[in-house]
């Protein structure tokens, strides 16, 4: 089973809000995950961003891919694998 780190989108119509879930990589976007590790607000200034930082590098060192924008999420939230 793929694992990956990646973003659910949450929110209204053109107001997005997006949780940090560690999902299987079959499942859809929105759809069943296994553990939400995070939040991230793009629509705040500057955007807001939470971080569970254990659970993340947990997920990490057990081999879960995170996507394109979780990374650089994690890199400016200050977490390395």
């Amino acid at each position: 089973m793929a694992v990956k780190i990646r973003l659910r989108r949450m929110g209204q119509k053109k107001a997005p809000f997006y949780r940090i879930v560690v999902a299987d990589s079959r499942s859809p976007r929105d759809g069943k995950f296994i553990e939400e590790i995070g939040t991230y607000d793009p629509n705040r200034e500057p955007s807001a961003i939470t971080v569970n930082e254990e659970a993340a590098k947990k997920w990490l060192n057990t081999g879960a891919q995170p996507t394109e924008v979780v990374s650089k999420i994690f890199k400016a939230a200050g977490i390395e694998k």
